[in-house]
This record gives structure tokens, C-alpha cells and sequence, in this order.
């Protein structure tokens, strides 16, 4: 007890240092505005226009933009400390939720605190490699890969495994929109949180769940042009019957999220 007392007390001392909090509370500003954008640039297919619906194509509008550079600079910065945050919950365990429940309740928080860790990581590197002039589309990138690792039987297979893992993850969010236990990491369970956050985590699940599908889709189709990440999950639904519908719908989604991150940076527990 006295060393999960002492790790608490460490994830604790890390977090609430006032400028580290603040910094890391603007990486769900800088979330915020990357799925906003993500959200307008999808409604912007829908409606005919181009643009890659991804967090890559998200961040090369913000390079475009007067001042963008120096905003993802600092995106750079506030990923790395959130996911720092992240990094110090999944090895001492959360400072709000010191011993609670189970400890397979507890192991799941730090899994998912290292699964979050790395999924800023990758924004910080995204960030990263456009506010220093360079950046390439996420969906060319997933292409890439896939068709390396479809050389393989084993490369196949980790293909199928990481499908079910992202689908396991999309499903994770619309359970979590749908029970509201994102209520649980805020200070308050206002009507607006409830509603943003329902909405935001069932329009992100599917759209993460979609994705899983297009990868297993492309390993069974022998095509990796399908595992085209968000972007391609956003333009296959577009391609559907009532498609323009479709895609209106899943781009004010993740719009809503990107609301629900500028929440999560006031009220989110830390």
C-alpha cells in the first residue's frame, strides 16, 4: 500500500504543478481544434470540395493560416506534455482514482493511459513534422504500410489483429458515449457535457470502428488502397447510398467531439 501510496502521490506531484497542467490542458485545445477542422474539411467533401479528412490534413490547414506555424509549435509542446500525463497515470496510476475498484480495473486505466499517451505522441509528430515545413497525407502513410505488411503471412495477420483492436476501440467509444462514463475523468456532469460528450464519443466510435473495418477489408480484398485511415473511412461513407447524408452527419460528429475537447480542457480531472 505504502508503494501505491508513494506512485499516487508522484502522478499527483506531476500533474497538478501549475504550468505543466496548463500547457497539458491546452493539448485538449489544440484535440479540440484539430477535429474541428477535421469536421469542417469532411463537410467540405460532402458538399463537393477537396481536402484529406485526417488529423494530417487538419494540421496543413493550420500551416496555411497566418500564424500557423507558431500555433503548431506550441501544439507540438502541449501534445508532448499531455502525453507525458498520460505516460505518469499508466506507470503510477491516476491521481483521482488512487485504488479504486479492482486491480483489473485499475490495469485497463493503465493501458488505456499508455494507449492515449501514444495516440498524442503520434499528434505531437504529426505537429511536428508540418511546423517545421515538411508533412505528408496519413492516408498515403496507412497505404504505405498496409502494402508492406501484406507481403507477409505475418504481416497479415498483425494487420487482422490491429483491425480487431481498432474496432475493439471504436466500439469502446460509443459505449462509453452511450453510458456517459466520460462523466467519470470531469469535474461536473452539466447537461452540455452530457450532451457533447454523447454525441462526440458515438460519432468518434464509429468512425474509429470504420476504420477497423477498412483494414481488415483491405487484408481479405488483397487491396491496401482501403486502409486509408480516417480520411477513407469518411469518403466510404460518403460512397454509400445516401452518402452525402451520411458524411454531413459523421463530420458535425467530430465536430461535437472537437467541442467536447475544449470542455475537457476546463473540466477534466488532472
Amino acid at each position: 500500500m505504502a508503494i501505491t501510496n508513494t506512485s499516487t502521490g508522484s502522478a499527483s506531484r506531476i500533474a497538478q504543478n501549475s504550468t505543466f497542467e496548463r500547457v497539458a490542458r491546452a493539448g485538449y485545445v489544440m484535440s479540440g481544434i484539430v477535429h474541428l477542422l477535421v469536421g469542417y474539411i469532411a463537410l467540405r467533401v460532402a458538399f463537393g470540395g477537396g481536402g484529406t479528412a485526417d488529423q494530417s490534413g487538419a494540421m496543413a490547414e493550420i500551416a496555411a493560416a497566418p500564424g500557423g506555424k507558431f500555433v503548431l509549435w506550441f501544439a507540438v509542446v502541449a501534445f508532448v506534455l499531455m502525453a507525458l500525463w498520460r505516460l505518469a497515470e499508466a506507470a503510477f496510476g491516476s491521481a483521482n482514482k488512487p485504488d479504486k475498484n479492482s486491480r483489473e480495473g485499475e490495469a485497463f486505466r493503465r493501458v488505456k493511459a499508455l494507449g492515449t499517451a501514444v495516440i498524442y505522441l503520434g499528434l505531437a509528430l504529426t505537429a511536428f513534422s508540418f511546423a517545421k515545413g515538411g508533412g505528408s497525407s496519413s492516408s498515403g502513410q496507412n497505404k504505405g504500410t498496409t502494402a508492406k505488411l501484406m507481403e507477409s503471412t505475418g504481416g497479415k495477420a498483425l494487420l487482422i489483429i490491429a483491425a480487431l483492436v481498432v474496432l475493439g476501440v471504436g466500439a469502446y467509444y460509443v459505449y462509453k458515449g452511450v453510458t456517459k462514463k466520460f462523466l467519470e475523468d470531469l469535474d461536473t456532469n452539466s447537461q452540455l457535457a452530457k450532451r457533447l460528450g454523447t454525441t462526440g464519443y458515438i460519432a468518434k466510435g464509429i468512425a474509429i470502428a470504420v476504420i477497423g473495418g477498412l483494414i481488415a477489408w483491405a487484408v481479405f480484398d488483397h487491396d491496401p488502397s482501403k486502409a486509408s485511415g480516417l480520411d477513407g473511412a469518411f469518403k466510404t461513407l460518403g460512397a454509400q447510398p445516401f452518402g452525402q447524408v451520411l458524411l454531413v452527419l459523421a463530420a458535425l460528429g467530430i465536430a461535437v467531439y472537437g467541442l467536447f475537447n475544449f470542455f475537457q480542457a476546463k473540466h477534466a480531472k488532472m
